[in-house]
């Protein structure tokens, strides 16, 4: 082989580690970008929700529940994103600070003020539906709640979306009755009764007991409770005591809230 064909190679496979070194330079600042622009969205999100945790003050037990449900989700993702190290993290703590403001929305419209602007759609609230009637029953020896509005007989809100793969409309309750499937992971003996019993024929909850036993909403939400849990959990070690809400659910949580105040009042 001559020198100038070795010359040749040699200069092609220089060629080849350069352009491969610079494309994984190139990959990795447009990940560092993302993920930047990631963490900015969350942390813009949690300001405005402790704006709202600063600065309202319940007045009965609907709004102080609520609040309270907003204080626990913003603590619970400003230690999310402060751990968050991939896009996939920081999106699950931007759901979590959003989930905080329909909370404290939800407050202020237990205090009988202005509610605000819309927020941006949780994941999983639009196929669980929500309450739009009262409803009353017993159920395991105690009476439960469903109502539209809140109420000194319903102060516990939830914005709507899926605990345990199975939606749970979003309403004011008696009860954080879907709060023991958060905890558990898993529903119980007798929740889809609870739930026919609750929601049946309820316009605005188009789904059955039946497919709620048989987690109707599974595809979507399983895989965002498998991103919430296993996505940002597996790869951090510091348990919250928060961080296993697997479909948008904060009662749970110790309950979570939000609302929108810090930019826009």
């Amino acid at each position: 082989m001559s020198a100038a064909l070795v010359i040749i190679l040699v200069l092609v496979v220089v060629a080849i580690a350069l352009a491969l070194v610079s494309q994984s330079r190139a990959s990795r600042n447009r990940t560092a970008a993302t993920l930047a622009d990631a963490k900015a969205d969350a942390r813009r999100i949690i300001e405005r929700l402790g704006g709202q945790v600063l600065n309202l003050t319940g007045t009965d037990d609907a709004s102080k529940q609520a609040l309270a449900d907003a204080s626990e989700r913003y603590t619970a993702a400003s230690s999310q994103i402060d751990q968050a190290s991939t896009v996939r993290q920081a999106q699950l703590a931007r759901e979590s600070a959003l989930e905080g403001l329909y909370y404290a929305r939800a407050a202020r419209q237990a205090m009988g003020m202005d509610p605000g602007p819309e927020l941006a759609t949780l994941s999983g609230q639009p196929s669980a539906g929500s309450v739009t009637e009262d409803r009353r029953v017993q159920f395991d020896g105690r009476q439960i709640e469903a109502s539209p509005a809140p109420s000194a007989r319903t102060p516990n809100y939830y914005p709507g979306g899926a605990v345990a793969g199975r939606p749970v409309p979003a309403g004011w309750y008696s009860e954080p009755w879907w709060k023991t499937a958060l905890v558990a992971g898993a529903w119980g003996v007798g929740s889809a009764l609870l739930f026919d019993a609750l929601f049946s024929g309820m316009h605005g909850v188009d789904y059955s007991a039946a497919q709620f036993d048989n987690g109707f909403h599974g595809g979507f939400d399983n895989g965002y409770d498998s991103g919430y849990n296993a996505g940002f959990d597996a790869a951090q070690t510091q348990d919250t005591g928060s961080w296993d809400n697997s479909g948008g659910d904060s009662s749970g949580w110790g309950d979570f809230g939000g609302g929108d105040f810090g930019g826009d009042f």
